[in-house]
């Protein structure tokens, strides 16, 4: 996914840094990460608090197998599908995600 596109996702929130990582992207605002582009895929931040909706949502927790095939779960969710239809539905995804990262020591 093009930088363009990524800041579309996020215009919501106003503007969005994006930095390389892990062979993605890792997004930004305020200094406070709070999604990844994996795959071509964008992953929003959820915690204890948001990670509900998002599962009610039919959003997917990445993870990934650690050492020894250790199922690590990320604290990052596929965006629900329709929120790509919707700017207003995408904006409050990318509001949760960003109200994790404000909770979030990292």
């Amino acid at each position: 996914m093009d930088n363009t596109d990524i800041e579309d996702m996020f215009q919501s929130l106003g503007p969005v840094t994006i930095k390389r990582m892990f062979g993605g992207k890792g997004i930004y605002h305020m200094g406070r990460i709070l999604a990844l582009e994996v795959g071509d895929e964008i992953l929003l931040k959820a915690d204890d608090v948001s990670a509900a909706e998002f599962e009610a949502a039919g959003a997917r927790r990445w993870a990934y197998e650690g050492k020894k095939g250790k199922v690590i779960n990320m604290p990052y969710w596929s965006v629900p599908d329709d929120a790509f239809d919707d700017p207003d539905i995408m904006a409050r995804w990318v509001g949760l995600a960003y109200a994790a990262a404000l909770r979030s020591d990292k």
